[in-house]
């Protein structure tokens, strides 16, 4: 069932023009994102994992742990995290699904307290989605 749905994103992934979007990001199972240029993109189901090679070169996905594909005008590719926000000010951490996890008084101090994850940060002024590695 897996490779039905997979060729089926194969074929509406040849319908997309490059000009519309610049990226196509493959999420994992653990949430690490690897995001390819769309030109002169090709994928292929080569037992299980998906070949996909694009002008920079192939990359392999393993079909177990792939979770999601997603084409998009940007990268994805996230910023060192003393530069996601703008100044050194105190910042607000959400988890994704909204509940407060506090107050910090400057974005590295918020990521060096954190547990991997994905977190909405905001300083008031802008908010922003990142994500914690370690």
């Amino acid at each position: 069932m897996k490779k039905i749905i997979l060729m089926f994103l194969l074929v509406c992934a040849g319908m997309v023009q490059a000009g519309e979007y610049a990226f196509l990001v493959f999420t994992n199972t653990a949430g690490t994102q690897t995001a390819l240029k769309v030109t002169y993109l090709t994928m292929k189901v080569n037992g299980a994992q998906l070949d996909v090679t694009n002008e920079d070169g192939t990359v392999n996905f393993s079909l177990t742990d792939l979770a999601s594909m997603q084409f998009r005008t940007e990268s994805g590719e996230w910023a060192d995290v003393e530069n996601v926000l703008d100044g050194d000010g105190p910042v607000r951490v959400f988890t994704i699904l909204g509940s407060s996890l506090g107050e910090f008084d400057n974005m590295v101090q918020a990521a060096s307290k954190l547990a991997h994850g994905i977190y909405i940060v905001t300083d008031g002024k802008r908010s922003v989605k990142i994500n914690i590695h370690k």
